[in-house]
């Protein structure tokens, strides 16, 4: 779809970015006010950059509204983790500081890393300078930038090589400005004048830009839904890595009301073998989207509408101008699922991990599940690494066979074998935002919500005996499409608070879009469609036939 040609008026965000003297902005000042819980609206543009956004919790702001009282004001800080892997020392210091200085809840996010809610603005730099001696860090996780860099987990043979491309992805994409050292870090301003972007210049990019590694034939990290998917091309033979499919142009957020937005899946352009052009590549493509991107209307200011709008054959022989090579075409792969393998696992380097389901990413401890503490315990113990996955689940990886044991015992006295023995397949498969009550955006419930309707869900499934499907079943609380609810079998779209637009059609491999089935439903409404749909699937779904490509074959959408 072609959109309508760029306005050259820029938005105020581009305003904004453009004065903030290397994304410094007012944010000392504004953090050094005492005045107020919140930041100047200037510095919540600015801050994003530091990995930090502005929230305040909306389940009171009507009440605090009547007593003339300011919102009560908090942060989120997302950080940076390419691959989402970890050391236990590190998860040691994500725990404490969740105790200390925020909800004490950890969310594992569906980019394979960490966000803490409810940090008060006094405790945004002890919580940076805390995570910096553990050498973590949120520089660059939100705002107009390159986002967390994500990689396929499910294959152990090969994982540890796309991560180190991720790693040097995420490096090279880091903004210059020392910004967030001398803010956060107290590192001495040397000189003066502003930094340098040899990448981002002084507008950075027009929107978020997302970059995504799978490995056939687990499409895990959902590739085609961001800017950049690289596909990784695996010699069947020699087991090696030959190179990588390159994707552009993925992207799922949509505005409600406004037809001209959509969601899209990636194109695939071409192959290269060579890791020293594929980064020079990668390079490149986000370059073109910082000189060619939409920065007069955000909503049309991802790479997307920008290859829409001036044709992917104009797209592909800029890129290659640019990096002054041809690609290579496209090598053969396929995708035959989209999940996590849940339990102990064992690697070639005869290595064990286990998988432990975390529902909607969120750690804490429940009466007869206590996660954080077994966590924590495992962590104090020094014998696993901790990986992030992209559905946002946790992997205890690289445990020796002595000391599988060890965890093993731990997951049963904190009660998680039990849990996972019991955890249904369509729950397995479930992923929500966080919407309310801190995201400023949503307009309807998504993590909070979503297990109570997913239980209403399986009673249903489970009378028509379908308790062993492997549905994979999305919310988001807005439009934005976080959990990534287009590419699920079964979408939920949040319009107002308890509706939502319901979403069918996704394929099991995430190489489909679903469609709109019907808008504004309540759950009442929600349950009455989906009893008939799985009535229908028990009653005539042939062999194998998976929900998805059922409902496309029913016809729900087309």
């Amino acid at each position: 779809m072609k959109i309508d040609s760029f306005s050259n008026k820029i938005t105020m965000e581009e305003k904004i970015k453009e004065e903030s003297r290397g994304l410094r902005g007012s944010i000392i000042e504004s953090v050094k006010d005492e005045l107020s819980g919140g930041i100047s609206d200037k510095d919540q543009i600015i801050i994003k950059f530091h990995g930090l956004y502005q929230q305040d919790d909306r389940d009171i702001r009507e009440y605090r509204a009547k007593k003339k009282l300011d919102r009560l004001f908090s942060f989120m800080i997302r950080l940076r983790i390419p691959g989402g892997f970890i050391k236990s020392k590190q998860w040691l210091s994500i725990h404490q500081i969740s105790e200390i200085n925020s909800t004490g809840v950890i969310k594992v996010t569906s980019r394979q890393t960490i966000q803490l809610h409810g940090l008060i603005k006094s405790n945004i730099k002890p919580t940076i300078q805390f995570f910096n001696i553990s050498k973590l860090d949120s520089i660059a996780t939100c705002g107009d930038i390159n986002r967390n860099v994500i990689c396929s987990t499910y294959s152990r043979t090969h994982y540890k090589k796309i991560l180190t491309y991720a790693s040097k992805i995420s490096k090279m994409f880091l903004p210059k400005t020392r910004a967030y050292y001398e803010i956060w870090l107290d590192e001495k301003k040397i000189l003066e004048k502003e930094n340098k972007e040899p990448i981002y210049k002084k507008s950075y990019l027009p929107r978020k830009f997302k970059i995504a590694i799978a490995i056939p034939p687990n499409n895990d990290v959902d590739v085609f839904a961001n800017d950049i998917g690289l596909i990784a091309i695996i010699d069947s033979d020699k087991k090696k890595l030959k190179g990588f499919n390159i994707s552009v142009g993925g992207g799922l957020s949509t505005t409600h009301g406004n037809s001209k937005t959509y969601s899209r899946l990636g194109t695939i352009i071409g192959f290269y073998d060579s890791e020293e052009k594929i980064l020079r590549i990668v390079y490149e493509i986000l370059t073109i989207q910082r000189d060619y991107g939409n920065r007069s209307d955000r909503k049309f200011a991802r790479l997307k509408y920008t290859i829409d709008n001036y044709g992917i054959e104009w797209f592909k022989k800029e890129l290659e101008n640019r990096i002054g090579f041809s690609l290579k075409k496209e090598r053969p792969f396929f995708f035959t699922e989209r999940c996590d393998y849940f339990g102990w696992i064992q690697d070639d380097m005869k290595l064990w991990n286990y998988t432990i389901f975390i529902e909607n990413g969120l750690v804490f401890d429940r009466v007869n599940l206590k996660l954080k503490s077994a966590l924590l315990k495992i962590a104090e113990y020094e014998i696993c690494n901790f990986l992030f996955t992209c559905n946002q689940n946790i992997t205890l990886t690289d445990i020796h066979a002595k000391n599988k044991k060890t965890i093993q015992s731990i997951l049963d006295e904190y009660g998680i074998v039990n849990y996972m023995n019991h955890v249904s397949s369509i729950r397995k498969n479930s992923m929500a935002c966080v919407a309310l009550n801190t995201c400023p955006l949503a307009l309807a419930e998504g993590q909070r919500y979503f297990p109570h309707l997913i239980s209403k869900i399986e009673f249903i499934l489970n009378k028509y005996k379908l308790g062993k499907e492997e549905i994979i079943i999305r919310m988001t609380g807005c439009p934005n499409g976080c959990s990534r609810p287009y590419l699920a079998e079964i979408g939920f779209v949040g319009v107002s608070y308890g509706r939502y637009n319901l979403y069918l059609g996704g394929d099991p491999e995430g190489t489909r879009l679903n469609k709109l089935y019907k808008k504004n439903m309540d759950e009442s409404s929600i349950l009455k469609e989906l009893d008939q749909f799985f009535n229908c699937f028990q009653k005539e779904k042939l062999d194998g036939e998976k929900f998805g490509n059922f409902s496309i074959r029913k016809q729900w959408v087309i």
